[in-house]
């Protein structure tokens, strides 16, 4: 077979949050793909980075007092060590805030334009009076002009699903300061995109995309492609666009071509590999993108047109996949579903998460629902139940009675059999249909542990007249585990890595498939895997955890009332000590969606609570109220300050959240029984 040349890529990780289990998914999923390339004997290079760009990164580092660049370098090392700890084997992890990326960004920018493929044009924007700043979409909520919900951002409604202008809003608002927008003319820079539909129809059949993803593009492009705005104004933390003071490449104009920033980067730091290889147009070496669905525009479409248009190739194959559910909700910081790396790996093996996406992946964009009981049930029957279990039931035997030395032959057709579905759980690991692959295999694990139990080697063994007979069967069901665990290699490469050591082989690869060992001495057995403890799962749960008042508001639009909380006991409410206090100040906070900050006078004196108001209430319309607020609520230190209590109020949320207020006759501090 011959070797290919592949380059690999998932989509790049915003540097303004932790990785989550969404990022997981996806980064699981290429390294799988990416592992079993290279088990293949195929060069397989991956890289990825973190996207930095954009207003948000720079608010975020103003608030926190920091430049962008000491920001984006503090979670650059953050995102780092967590993929390392899931064993995600990037080749190069880095910044789309680098020279490279600056440089090829300025290259296709100018080569777009010398093609006469960049407009300008005055376009008219929503601008913040009070942080003096124009304001991207995402920073902008109001009313949907079609169907009327409130509290929806400047680009798409969530309710009704319509896009729209910012400017189309009823009733804007910035989320930045809270002040009402205006309207101000900028100067804008777009790539004229609509002139590249009928090339884009073509490209999108060509088999680089899933039948699913060509199918929606189809759709967009019948409806008629809008040229691009790629520039932004200062204030903006990204690359200004060369001659162009004050204005810059959008970040998603750059994020993208941060694949080749990190690829050049990796190039120039290993001898043996040619940038131009993998970019000329005429490149005969693949490169393959792992995306979620929600930005395939950008990929398939944005992407494809601006590499063509400035003499690159462009990607052999998109791999694109849905969003990641937990127990059939979207993920939930008040039910605690809302998982991060780190919490997830402070009380679970990362294996187990790793095999139960790959058990579940097929290779379209139908999205992944993690089932908490499902999961435990399926690692450890699956892992610890089938697949460990026959080598620790083999191992004893030959560790203890053959002085850990395998037999000098086998005929079992069962060796055959498992060795020919080689060809067959290639495609599917090839294809992306990892869930194919691991039912397979473990129905091979089925057969294994019904071979052992049918021999009964403790049975056996009671008669010396049967010690060649164990030996066989035991060496057989090693050689069996062998095989199997190199077929789950590319899903759990730190068990197989103890598998290795125990067996006592050099690393595994897909050649090792067509070898028994025969006369081989192994290493004595130890465990290789433990099973999930529900205790840990929901110690896990509960650690993502956070207040629904704090964090989104009296309640969250996906927190469903009847699971807010357990039943407690009269005791445990007795503790609660509910207390009158009046407002005293109340103003936004700066870069939250939905808090306030209140100053609440309780009579015996002053505290600060952050509330999820911000929607229903104005500031000023809550200075002087009267409200009821939990006064022995252990303070908690967030990333806006420290809040000291909780106030009372009710509602489904958005503008419909009401205070508890008490009659006129309360005074601050007075007890609520």
């Amino acid at each position: 077979m011959p070797k290919r040349r592949i380059l690999v890529t998932s989509a790049l990780p915003n540097a303004n949050g932790s990785i989550h289990l969404g990022h997981l998914m996806e980064h699981i999923q290429t390294d799988i793909w990416v592992r079993f390339q290279r088990m293949q004997g195929h060069q397989c290079i991956y890289v990825c980075a973190d996207d930095t760009h954009g207003t948000a990164t720079m608010l975020k580092a103003e608030e926190l007092g920091i430049t962008p660049e000491e920001f984006i370098t503090g979670i650059k090392l953050e995102h780092e060590r967590d993929f390392h700890d899931f064993m995600i084997s990037h080749d190069n992890y880095y910044s789309t805030h680098s020279d490279e990326n600056q440089q090829y960004s300025s290259l296709i920018y100018s080569r777009l334009k010398d093609a006469g493929q960049i407009n300008v044009k005055s376009v008219d924007q929503l601008f913040d009076p009070e942080k003096n700043m124009f304001l991207a979409d995402r920073f902008i909520v109001g009313t949907c002009p079609k169907c009327k919900t409130e509290e929806q951002y400047g680009d798409n409604c969530e309710a009704c699903s319509a896009t729209y202008n910012a400017t189309d809003l009823i009733n804007p608002v910035s989320k930045i300061s809270g002040a009402k927008p205006i309207l101000k003319k900028s100067t804008h820079f777009f790539f004229a995109l609509s002139s590249f539909s009928d090339y884009l129809r073509e490209w999108t059949r060509s088999g680089t995309l899933q039948e699913q993803v060509a199918n929606k593009l189809a759709e967009w492009l019948d409806a008629g492609l809008q040229d691009w705005d790629i520039s932004r104004d200062a204030p903006y933390f990204g690359f200004e666009i060369p001659g162009e003071p004050g204005k810059f490449f959008y970040v998603w104009l750059d994020a993208p071509i941060g694949y080749m920033a990190s690829f050049k980067n990796y190039c120039d730091r290993t001898e043996d590999l040619d940038f131009d290889d993998f970019w000329n147009i005429d490149s005969e070496c693949e490169v393959h993108h792992f995306i979620g669905k929600d930005i395939i525009n950008f990929h398939a479409l944005f992407w494809p047109a601006m590499l063509s248009a400035s003499g690159f190739r462009t990607p052999t194959k998109i791999h694109a996949h849905g969003f990641v559910t937990v127990d059939g909700l979207k993920m939930s910081k008040s039910r605690g579903t809302f998982i991060n790396a780190r919490t997830y790996l402070d009380h679970l093996n990362p294996e187990y998460l790793r095999y139960y996406f790959a058990a579940k992946l097929n290779g379209n964009v139908d999205d992944l629902d993690i089932n908490l009981d499902d999961f435990i049930q399926r690692v450890n029957s699956d892992l610890v139940g089938k697949v460990v279990n026959i080598a620790s039931r083999c191992a004893g035997f030959i560790n203890k009675q053959f002085d850990n030395q395998l037999s000098v032959q086998t005929s079992n057709p069962l060796i055959k059999e498992v060795a020919d579905q080689k060809s067959n759980i290639s495609m599917h690991y090839e294809n992306g249909d990892y869930g194919k692959a691991i039912r397979e295999i473990m129905a091979m694990a089925d057969k294994v542990n019904q071979f052992i139990a049918e021999e009964k080697p403790w049975v056996l063994i009671k008669d010396d007249g049967n010690r060649d007979k164990v030996q066989q069967v035991c060496s057989d069901g090693i050689n069996l585990f062998r095989m199997i665990i190199t077929y789950l290699k590319p899903v759990l490469p730190e068990l197989t890595k103890k598998a290795e050591a125990f067996l006592n082989v050099e690393p595994l690869d897909w050649n090792s498939l067509d070898v028994t060992l025969l006369d081989h001495h192994i290493n004595k057995f130890t465990p290789l895997m433990v099973r999930v403890d529900p205790k840990s799962v929901a110690a896990m749960i509960e650690a993502g955890r956070e207040s629904p008042e704090l964090n989104n508001g009296p309640l969250a639009k996906d927190t469903d009332p009847e699971d807010i909380a357990d039943d407690i006991e009269f005791d445990d409410f007795a503790k609660v000590d509910l207390r009158v206090a009046r407002i005293i100040n109340a103003e936004y906070v700066e870069g939250a969606d939905k808090l306030l900050k209140l100053t609440l006078d309780i009579g015996s004196g002053q505290r600060t609570v952050f509330a999820g108001i911000k929607a229903a209430y104005e500031p000023d319309q809550l200075i002087g109220k009267l409200t009821v607020m939990v006064a022995n609520l252990k303070a908690r230190k967030m990333k806006f300050g420290l809040s000291e209590g909780m106030i009372l109020a009710a509602g489904p949320g958005g503008k419909n959240i009401f205070l508890l207020e008490p009659n006129d006759g309360a005074t601050p501090g007075m007890k609520v029984t």
